[in-house]
């Protein structure tokens, strides 16, 4: 099967994110490189099943912006470079990507993935979990070509990945601080695969094994960050913009860290934030209602706090690269550290 993506379109938030700390040599070869991943990328997910090729292959198509394979590309910079090794490497995160989100699109009842129908709309929630079931065989499959240093940190991963969900399903309990407990599952389901990516970079370049732990921080940190600031973007930008429904988790009811400071504001007496919290838990079924929480989240203080916050985190992901030498991969990485909460501005 071949690809509907078109190399430009690889990677253009990272791209975008890292362009003016790279040379134009650097980035050229970056695009590059991404075409061969994405090469590898499809015919990894290619079944001999026309039925199982299709549904393998279609949040692929849909699109994506092939952040975790950049990571991989970028970080192999600090071992010997780029490689058919890294190209694999690249593939198996994006494929464990992948597989998760036909698992989150179940789990969270989500129509639509990147503009087109979510797999369990179109075939159903037991197609959609065995095909992400498919792809993570598949990305296990990659990652041993790799090596057993990938194999394990994929393993810990995929059960990141899956306890992440877990709690988040299951919630708080009586002795959990709410807030806490949602950074520990942003923390695993965004920022341990953005760290396997990193350390994957690592990894299938032979790079110095003193830097896994490095960059493993950093990534889990620029996880964590860029969550917080789709938290921001889902209150205040334009979905023509964010291609997201702005509101869409107050909709569905997730509890994202403004809703969480919120209602930890008005528990401690706030009136203001009572306020927010009282439109927030309304029906918002309807337009109109949705609106009114939306803007009232909006324009109270956690929606700056929530920003704060975002920062904090990205400040922690420039922080753990220190070790790294000097130069224009770290500053890419850290550009790109910064980048992901300069989205929610």
């Amino acid at each position: 099967m071949t690809s509907t993506s078109t190399p430009k379109n690889y990677g253009r938030l990272a791209l975008d994110a890292v362009g003016g700390s790279l040379s134009e040599e650097m980035t050229n070869m970056l695009v590059g490189e991404l075409q061969h991943v994405e090469t590898v990328l499809d015919a990894a997910a290619s079944q001999t099943s026309a039925f199982a090729d299709e549904t393998s292959h279609h949040l692929m198509r849909a699109g994506g912006k092939r952040v975790r394979p950049m990571l991989v590309l970028l970080c192999s910079q600090l071992g010997g470079g780029v490689s058919p090794r890294v190209h694999t490497a690249a593939a198996a995160v994006e494929l464990v990507h992948l597989a998760s989100l036909y698992h989150d699109d179940v789990m969270d009842e989500a129509p639509k993935r990147r503009g087109a129908l979510s797999a369990h709309e179109k075939w159903g929630n037991n197609v959609a979990i065995l095909t992400g079931d498919l792809l993570f065989a598949r990305a296990s499959q990659l990652s041993l070509e790799v090596g057993a240093e990938a194999m394990r940190v994929q393993a810990e991963t995929f059960e990141r990945l899956v306890l992440g969900q877990l709690h988040e399903f299951v919630g708080t309990t009586e002795s959990d601080d709410p807030i806490e407990h949602y950074l520990s599952v942003l923390a695993d389901k965004t920022g341990s695969l953005i760290s396997a990516s990193c350390q994957f970079g690592v990894i299938a370049s032979d790079g110095p094994a003193e830097l896994l732990p490095v960059v493993k921080e950093y990534g889990e940190a620029v996880g964590v960050a860029f969550q917080l600031a789709d938290d921001v973007i889902d209150l205040t930008v334009d979905g023509k913009d964010s291609g997201k429904t702005p509101g869409t988790d107050l909709r569905e009811g997730v509890a994202t860290l403004p809703v969480l400071l919120a209602r930890k504001a008005a528990q401690a007496g706030d009136e203001s934030a009572a306020e927010v919290v009282a439109k927030v838990d309304a029906d918002l079924t309807e337009d109109a209602a949705l609106e009114e929480a939306r803007q009232a989240l909006a324009g109270h203080e956690v929606l700056e706090q929530t920003r704060a916050e975002a920062r904090a985190w990205a400040d922690r992901a420039v922080e753990a690269l220190a070790p790294l030498p000097d130069g224009e991969i770290k500053d890419a990485l850290a550009t790109f550290a910064y980048g992901t909460v300069e989205r929610a501005r």
